[in-house]
C-alpha cells in the first residue's frame, strides 16, 4: 500500500500500469500540486476558471492527450489519459471539465468526424490550448432527451444557417470554436442531426455566463444563442451520422469523468484522513475514535473498488473492447461513489468542512453536477436496465 498527502493505492494497481503511464499521472499530480492547488480556492470563491492554467495544459500535453501525435497530440493510451483526468479533477471537477471538454467533446468530434483540412487546422491549435472548444448539444428543454432538440441548420445556397440555444455550455464563454449539434430535417429526427463547426466570432453567435450556480464555481459555464449563424458547406463536419455522433462524443468524456471522480474522493479521502490524525477530541486523536475509523474504512473501500472499475475499463478501452454500456456502469457507479465520500469526509471535519481552505465542501458541490451532466444518475440507470432485461424504459 502506498499512501501520502497525493496518492491511495490500497490494491497496489500502480503496479499494473505501464512506466509511461506512471511518469505521466507523476507529471500531471506534479503540475496539480504546484499550479492547480495553491490558486483554486480563490478561483472558486471569484466564481471563475482560472484561464491563466490553459496554455499550460496544452504545454503539458493533457489536452486531447489520447489522440494521435499526427495532430499535435500526446498520443496516450486511455488509461493514461484516465489518469490525466484523476489528477485533474483531485483539483477541481472544473479543471478536469475544461480538459474534458476540449479533449472530449470538441476534439474527439473533429478527429472522428471530421475532414483532413478540419483536423490539420483545429487539432494542433486545440491541444496546445491556443484555441479553446465548447460543445453544444444540450438546450433548455433537451438534456436527457437530445434527439428532440430544436436547434436547425437550414442548407443555403453557400452552407447553411444555424438557429437555436445551447445551454449548461462548459467552456462556452471563452471558446473561440463551438461544436454545434443541430437538427437538419424534422424535429425529434435523430438521423438529421449534424455536427457543425462554429467560430464564435461569426454574425449572430451570442453566449452569456450561466448565473446563480451553486457548483462548479471554477467553471466556465454558458449560454449559447445562434441567431441566423452563416456557415459554410465546410463547417459541417462531413462524417456525423445522426445523433449516434454526438452520443459517441458523450460516451468519450463519460469515460474520462469515471476517473475523475476517483480523483475528487481521493483528495476529500486523504484529507479527511490527515485532519483525523492531527484533530485531537477527548484527549486522543479523532482518528482512533471507533465511529471515525468505520468512516474511513468506507470511504477507503469505497475509493480502492472505483479505482478497480476505472482502471478495468481503461484497459477494455485500449483493448477496443469497451461498450457505452460499460462506461455508463463506470460513471454511474463512481459518481455515486464520490459524492457519498466527499459528504463523508466533510462530516469527518465537523465545522471546519465548511470552510474553503479546506477541499471536501467545494467537491461535494461539484460532484453535484458531475452526478447530473453526460448522462444523469438515473438516465444511466435505464441504459444499464435496458441492457440487463433488453427492454427500454425511455
Amino acid at each position: 500500500m502506498t499512501t501520502g498527502p497525493r496518492d491511495l493505492d490500497f490494491y497496489d494497481i500502480g503496479s499494473e500500469l505501464s512506466q509511461e503511464e506512471r511518469m505521466v499521472r507523476d507529471a500531471v499530480r506534479e503540475w496539480v500540486d504546484a499550479r492547480v492547488l495553491p490558486i483554486i480556492e480563490e478561483a472558486y470563491v471569484e466564481r471563475r476558471f482560472p484561464q491563466e492554467l490553459v496554455s499550460e495544459m496544452g504545454e503539458l500535453g493533457v489536452l486531447g492527450a489520447n489522440l494521435p501525435e499526427k495532430y499535435g497530440c500526446a498520443g496516450l493510451s486511455n488509461v493514461a489519459y484516465g489518469l490525466i483526468m484523476q489528477e485533474l479533477e483531485r483539483g477541481d471537477s472544473g479543471v478536469r471539465s475544461f480538459a474534458s471538454v476540449q479533449g472530449a467533446l470538441v476534439m474527439y468530434p473533429i478527429h472522428a468526424f471530421g475532414s483532413e483540412e478540419q483536423k490539420s487546422h483545429w487539432l494542433p491549435l486545440l491541444a496546445a490550448g491556443e484555441k479553446v472548444g465548447c460543445f453544444g448539444l444540450t438546450e433548455p428543454d433537451y438534456g436527457s432527451n437530445p434527439a428532440g432538440m430544436i436547434t436547425t441548420a437550414r442548407r443555403t445556397d453557400g452552407g447553411w444557417v444555424l438557429d437555436g440555444t445551447k445551454m449548461w455550455i462548459t467552456n462556452g464563454s471563452m471558446a473561440d470554436l463551438a461544436v454545434v449539434w443541430a437538427q437538419t430535417e424534422e424535429q425529434g429526427d435523430p438521423s438529421g442531426i449534424r455536427g457543425f463547426l462554429v467560430p464564435t466570432d461569426a454574425d449572430g453567435f451570442s453566449a452569456k455566463d450561466q448565473k446563480g450556480k451553486l457548483s462548479l464555481l471554477a467553471s466556465d459555464t454558458s449560454e449559447l444563442h445562434l441567431d441566423q449563424v452563416e456557415v459554410p458547406e465546410e463547417a459541417a463536419l462531413p462524417d456525423t451520422a445522426g445523433l449516434k455522433s454526438a452520443l459517441m462524443c458523450l460516451t468519450q468524456a463519460r469515460y474520462g469523468i469515471v476517473w475523475g471522480a476517483v480523483g475528487a474522493a481521493t483528495a476529500c479521502y486523504l484529507e479527511a484522513v490527515r485532519y483525523a490524525t492531527e484533530r485531537v477530541v477527548f484527549g486522543a486523536p479523532l482518528a482512533g475514535k471507533q465511529l471515525q475509523q468505520a468512516r474511513i474504512a468506507d470511504m477507503l473501500t469505497a475509493i480502492t473498488q472505483g479505482q478497480l472499475v476505472a482502471w478495468r475499463l481503461g484497459r477494455l478501452k485500449d483493448e477496443g473492447r469497451v461498450t457505452p454500456e460499460q462506461v455508463s456502469m463506470g460513471k454511474r457507479a463512481n459518481v455515486d461513489m464520490a459524492c457519498e465520500v466527499a459528504r463523508e469526509a466533510r462530516r469527518l471535519l465537523g465545522a471546519s468542512g465548511i470552510l474553503v481552505e479546506y477541499s471536501a465542501m467545494r467537491h461535494m458541490a461539484n460532484l453535484e453536477s458531475v452526478y447530473t451532466y453526460e448522462g444523469t444518475h438515473d438516465v444511466h440507470s435505464l441504459i444499464l436496465g435496458q441492457a440487463a432485461t433488453g427492454l427500454s424504459a425511455f
